[in-house]
């Protein structure tokens, strides 16, 4: 069965490289033979599919659509090209500004929201979106490991390990992951002046977009403080973060047929979602929780610990490179739900204590995912925008962005955490 398993994986994985274009019909193929061949059993389906992210993702487009139509982005695009002089700046400035909002609210809905003044930037100045918007992409799945609010895994994290949201800051006497995430966050602007040097020409504009409509504006505001509210309640459902963003989209859509008396911008905003990209992460959730089930991911994780043997340095050092490459093919919230319990054992039976593990787990986990298009649910999310703007991004072109911001984030945190934690 695992091996099965494998080759189905494989060859999705081979076909999305090799035609890109058709990547939510090879990932709902390979879902399908998993629930057909027994692999994933159908039992465990609605278990196994997050649906908090999808229905983050469809609550967000929905805002985001009328974000849109409200003039906006264009407004704030304005605003950021009068201030930056040239292409390579707002780049920079536009990923270090998606990374800021995607410390406190989930990835997804920061690339959701941060992406349409890019593209709106890059419409005025007449450049190509692809690498601002990959950009913003891989820079809020960084920044998404600072807090405890700001992905998935760190919430897991501060679950698994009794960690609130200020021992992401400080812990122990010492210094926590949100440092770590920062220096990792300021070792890639180098990096971005290398990838876009050659985009120095200089933008300007004297336009000054109208806005014809604010509510949008502060349903999405409202969405950010109620994500970052909703972290500091104890014992909130699992799916609140997708409630939240589904029921703020159904209040705008009312809000905004009382205001317009008409309907077709609520069709047109149901229109809008990209079915491409919720298929896409429905198919991958049931393939990997097909691979967690026949034991696949738990054979990684012995394997991580085995090649680590009792060498603490080498430990760590295979903990965080072998989660980056993991993370990069695989989803990292079953994976890290997996190793988080394997490294407590292993630091137990060491003597010692787990944090420096657990953050280098994290820092892996979270970054790994920006080496591939499909690594993480923001970079199917910025794709999917960008694919509806006609531009199609290749394994390549993403690789060109993600490799290098992974590996400087990914190096800086690994130094970082051994130097404070070791």
């Amino acid at each position: 069965m695992k091996i099965a398993a494998l080759i189905v994986f494989v060859l999705m994985y081979v076909l999305m490289i090799v035609k890109p274009k058709y990547r939510p019909f090879y990932a709902l193929a390979a879902a399908a033979v998993f629930l057909v061949s027994g692999i994933m059993p159908f039992g465990r389906l609605a278990s196994v599919i997050n649906w908090n992210v999808l229905m983050m993702i469809t609550g967000t487009m929905i805002m985001v659509y009328y974000f849109i139509s409200s003039g906006m982005p264009g407004l704030l695009a304005d605003f950021l090209v009068k201030k930056s002089g040239n292409v390579m700046v707002v780049t920079i400035l536009m990923s270090l500004f998606a990374g800021l909002i995607s410390a406190f609210i989930d990835n997804v809905a920061t690339v959701l929201m941060v992406a349409p003044v890019a593209i709106a930037i890059c419409r005025k100045v007449n450049i190509n979106p692809v690498g601002m918007i990959l950009s913003i992409a891989v820079s809020s799945n960084l920044q998404g490991a600072a807090t405890l609010v700001g992905d998935t895994t760190s919430i897991m994290l501060g679950d698994y390990a009794n960690m609130n949201f200020i021992n992401f800051f400080w812990m122990n006497g010492r210094p926590g992951i949100f440092f770590a995430v920062e220096i990792g966050a300021l070792a890639t602007i180098p990096v971005m002046m290398i990838l876009f040097r050659n985009n120095r020409n200089p933008i300007s504009s004297t336009e000054k977009t109208e806005v014809s409509n604010y509510v949008p504006t502060v349903m999405l505001l409202l969405m950010v403080a109620a994500l970052i509210g909703a972290s500091f309640i104890p014992d909130t459902p699992q799916m609140i973060n997708g409630i939240i963003c589904c029921v703020l989209a159904v209040i705008t859509v009312i809000i905004d047929l009382i205001r317009t008396k008409k309907t077709n911008e609520a069709v047109s905003a149901v229109k809008n979602l990209d079915f491409e990209t919720l298929g896409l992460l429905a198919g991958l959730f049931i393939v990997i929780g097909g691979l967690t089930n026949v034991g696949i991911i738990d054979d990684f994780a012995g394997l991580i610990v085995k090649m680590g043997s009792n060498n603490i340095f080498l430990l760590y050092t295979i903990v965080v490179w072998g989660s980056v490459l993991i993370s990069a093919f695989v989803d990292n919230i079953p994976y890290v739900a997996t190793m988080l319990p394997v490294l407590s054992a292993v630091t137990a039976a060491l003597h010692m204590e787990p944090y420096l593990l657990y953050f280098g787990l994290l820092t892996g986990a979270t970054l790994g995912g920006n080496i591939t298009p499909i690594g993480a649910s923001a970079n199917i999310a910025a794709v999917g925008l960008l694919r509806k703007e006609g531009y199609q991004v290749s394994f390549g072109e993403f690789m060109r962005i993600g490799v290098p911001y992974t590996l400087t984030a990914v190096l800086a945190g690994y130094v970082y955490f051994w130097l404070i934690w070791a």
